[in-house]
């Protein structure tokens, strides 16, 4: 596996691993066209820090972050459980050591306890009046690593 910087070129990938990844998680269906998730995740390239890794040349997943938040950490389904989403969680970790906070739908259950085993913390709980979905969500942090 390989882990580095997103390019604009690779900004189709990462939108089918989201879309792909967003199907198959235990969270609430999207709510944008796959049409406006791929204009924006093209917009974010560049914008954010996004990393893709890489598998024989595929990217099976990707996290896009800012200097205090993790916005996005997706595996393809097909690679998830094998160690993509961890070593781009240790990525985002090594480059963000002062820590950083994401939200995580509370009925992604999976994806809590992904955070949970790998030392986040659940710091808020809301009933998702704050967010698109309009879903109850967790705000979990890492609290780095000092």
């Amino acid at each position: 596996m390989v882990l580095r910087p997103a390019l604009p070129d690779d900004a189709d990938a990462v939108a089918d691993v989201q879309l792909a990844s967003r199907r198959a998680a235990s969270m609430p269906p999207g709510i944008h066209s796959d049409a406006d998730v791929r204009a924006w995740l093209a917009r974010r390239i560049g914008e954010d820090d996004v990393w893709v890794a890489e598998i024989d040349g595929l990217v099976v997943g990707y996290a896009r972050f800012t200097p205090t938040w993790l916005d996005d950490l997706y595996v393809a389904p097909a690679h998830a459980g094998a160690g993509v989403g961890s070593a781009l969680l240790d990525l985002v970790k090594s480059l963000r050591p002062q820590g950083f906070g994401l939200w995580v739908f509370e009925v992604n259950e999976p994806a809590r306890a992904f955070y949970l085993r790998r030392g986040l913390v659940e710091r808020e709980r809301t009933d998702g009046s704050g967010n698109e979905e309009r879903e109850p969500d967790v705000r979990m942090e890492w609290p780095g690593s000092a």
